[in-house]
């Protein structure tokens, strides 16, 4: 019989909220690394029929230009897409027990919130999140039909 080799794979793409703000720092040769949550829901109907709420919590982790435009652009309820892979790590708590957690490495992250450009110093490339009209849309509920939108919002069956 032939040896099955697995076909080595870890992606994952969730989108959510974040639960706080972002939290940014640098490392010992000032690597920009940002770490957050997000809050990933999920809409079903249960035996009765009834639509249900679960949600999900996930760490995030983003490194270099990405941790950087996170840091400029994410506060506590902001809306993303990650795209990214499983990584664990273990480290050692005050009590001297390992702890091992699991969180996404992400590679790209969709900033799904309406921001304004703003107007500093000709800076175009310096985003601020804005109520106001005159905004860029990063969403991608822009490309959906109607009837995908529904879904979505879960107002069909």
């Amino acid at each position: 019989m032939a040896e099955l080799k697995m076909p080595e794979l870890n992606s994952i793409i969730v989108a959510g909220n974040l639960t706080k703000d972002p939290v940014f720092r640098q490392t010992s040769n000032s690597t920009p690394v940002v770490n957050f949550h997000v809050a990933a829901n999920r809409r079903y109907k249960d035996s009765s029929n009834q639509w249900q709420e679960d949600v999900c919590y996930v760490g995030v982790v983003a490194w270099n230009k990405l941790a950087d435009s996170c840091r400029d652009r994410l506060k506590k309820g902001s809306a993303v897409l990650i795209d990214g892979e499983l990584q664990s790590r273990t480290f050692k708590t005050d009590d001297g027990k390992n702890r091992t957690i699991v969180e996404i490495k992400a590679k790209r992250i969709q900033f799904l919130n309406k921001f304004s450009k703003a107007a500093t110093n000709g800076a175009e490339d310096v985003i601020v999140e804005s109520d106001e009209a005159d905004y860029e849309d990063n969403s991608f509920d822009k490309f959906l039909t109607d009837e995908e939108s529904d879904l979505m919002k879960g107002s069909k069956a």
